[in-house]
């Protein structure tokens, strides 16, 4: 149990927005955002992941969000919504959903406390609430976007790749982002031996993280042999601590079709992170499963 309280006031708000079936990133963070006492954590919205792997494939994402509650013992304890099933059409139309409409209503909250909006996957749900209420982005909400190629040129990345509309329609728009761009969010390396040690032996939970990694890696030649990159993990570690990496402010890009940065210099200032701290983020995930599985008699 962790031995130390935060008062509410000083909580931040999120809503985690994450494609939990894809692979197997994305689980670490939704669990080490459960655990993180100084997030109020108001919804995770389980989103698409494109066609090409599932034709439901944020279904397939409710599901796996829902089997891990189910292992932490937190079924009907965190509010889980459903995110939209396709991409939007264009940078006009919205892909309506209960979880789009959930970030206006949270973000419209008379509430000072800050709403962070972490995007493990494609930015669907969040530009369609853009699209849906433009005001939220006058409000004090931060999109943390695990997502797009290496700066400045920029590249094939999946989460972008997954709808390139809802980029632009983010990065075109007034609301803060921080974008922890994809040769960023790869600095998140971790063995298998490391997670047998310290992330296997902690409950049931615990347990399925770190097989799920093995088991999924093994079904393919192509994917590393005895390490896994936490992708996703990122997002979780610079709302807990904003300066977990480095950054710079820089002018909005847009994208093309081929996923490339457009620097026209005719947006707002977006934050970039250029490093990230790996120790913070994994060493932390690492205590708070800890003290869960021993909280709950499970270790």
């Amino acid at each position: 149990m962790l031995n130390f309280n935060i008062p509410k006031e000083k909580k931040v708000r999120v809503i985690l927005s994450t494609d939990l079936k894809n692979e197997v990133d994305d689980q670490f963070a939704m669990v080490q955002a459960i655990l993180t006492e100084s997030f109020d954590l108001k919804a995770v919205i389980p989103s698409h992941f494109g066609m090409e792997k599932s034709p439901h494939s944020q279904k397939d994402s409710y599901n796996e969000g829902m089997f891990i509650l189910e292992k932490m013992g937190l079924a009907g304890k965190i509010n889980m919504l459903n995110g939209a099933e396709n991409a939007i059409l264009n940078e006009q139309t919205p892909a309506v959903s209960e979880g789009a409409q959930f970030i206006i209503d949270e973000a419209m909250k008379a509430d000072e406390r800050p709403l962070f909006i972490a995007v493990l996957g494609a930015l669907t749900d969040v530009s369609s609430a853009i699209l849906m209420n433009p005001k939220i982005c006058t409000k004090n909400v931060t999109v943390v976007w695990i997502g797009g190629g290496n700066w400045p040129s920029g590249g094939k990345e999946y989460n972008l790749k997954n709808d390139i509309a809802a980029a632009n329609v983010l990065f075109k728009s007034n609301i803060n982002v921080w974008q922890i761009p994809r040769n960023v969010y790869r600095m998140m390396p971790v063995s298998f031996a490391e997670l047998y040690n310290k992330v296997r032996p902690c409950g049931e939970i615990g347990r399925y993280l770190a097989e799920n990694v093995v088991e999924f890696n093994n079904k393919d030649v192509s994917r590393p042999s005895e390490y896994r990159i936490l992708g996703d993990s990122p997002a979780i570690g610079v709302i807990m601590y904003e300066d977990c990496g480095t950054w710079k402010y820089k002018p909005a890009p847009e994208f093309t079709k081929d996923m490339n940065y457009i620097h026209n210099g005719k947006y707002r200032p977006i934050r970039v992170y250029d490093s990230i701290n790996s120790r913070f983020i994994l060493e932390d995930l690492y205590a708070k499963l800890k003290f869960f599985a021993e909280d709950i008699g499970n270790i």
